[in-house]
């Protein structure tokens, strides 16, 4: 088949997929956008939050982040926590307004002051790096904690790494052991390396190398690049050891999936 005829196929195709829309025919995220379109603006928060989602990420309407903040706003002057913290993330990013830590940090603290780990998250590294409020490491570690307490992964590494450095909190190693393991076993793959490091050194847990060479297999298949961690270790390494390595690392693998499952 010439070149021709595949795009005469090809424009017959754009054809007949318009005259779809224009029977009537709308795709299920145009009517999904419609119906709540009628529901935010007659005031109901979670819709007006949705509303403010499919604008951001362009489903059934073309991405606007303007009209996104719009209706994120409206939600968040409701209260509600998860709107107040997308419109956090919306000036700190300066999409949809210009870009503003201060304001970010307003809605940070209104969601995470109602629990919302996300936005519990976004508020200690607002302190921890001093974006829109003074640096304060302790602050930094409260609202980490919150989130990491809650499970959140990212703010378990965050804590465990406020405890490494001993920022915010007394140094101690144990404990950035402990968190890294709560995130690195629920996937998040940064900490998957620091535990590894630490069993590398023997930093807060009993040194060992086919433990650490585990985890850095999993950080690797995560997509950390660990090749400058993990080459040395395999010149140290039995080929038994390495065998065993790659046992547990499947064996956490299939632990992480469990986990996520449920």
């Amino acid at each position: 088949m010439d070149m021709k005829r595949i795009s005469s196929l090809l424009a017959a195709v754009a054809l007949l997929c318009g005259a779809g829309m224009a029977n009537g025919q709308e795709s299920e995220e145009v009517r999904l956008f419609k119906a709540e379109k009628i529901k935010a603006e007659q005031g109901d928060a979670k819709s007006q939050n949705k509303l403010g989602d499919m604008y951001y990420f362009g489903q059934g309407v073309p991405r606007d982040d303007v009209e996104a903040v719009k209706w994120f706003r409206k939600a968040a002057e409701q209260g509600l926590a998860e709107a107040q913290g997308m419109l956090g993330v919306m000036y700190f990013q300066g999409q949809g307004e210009p870009k503003d830590y201060m304001e970010a940090a307003k809605w940070f603290r209104k969601a995470a002051e109602q629990g919302n780990a996300e936005a519990q998250l976004s508020h200690g590294v607002m302190y921890r790096f001093g974006r829109g409020v003074p640096q304060d490491y302790v602050e930094a570690v409260k609202w980490y904690r919150k989130a990491a307490e809650q499970g959140f992964a990212k703010s378990q590494f965050l804590l465990g790494l406020m405890y490494y450095k001993g920022q915010g909190v007394e140094k101690d190693k144990v404990e950035a052991a402990k968190w890294y393991r709560k995130a690195a076993e629920q996937g998040e793959s940064e900490a998957q390396v620091y535990l590894g490091g630490m069993y590398l050194e023997g930093e807060g847990v009993p040194k060992n190398d086919i433990e650490a060479y585990a985890w850095f297999l999993l950080a690797k298949a995560n997509g950390e690049e660990v090749s400058e961690v993990i080459s040395p270790l395999e010149k140290l390494l039995t080929a038994e050891q390495m065998e065993k390595g790659q046992a547990r690392a499947a064996a956490l693998h299939r632990l992480i999936k469990q986990k996520s499952a449920k």
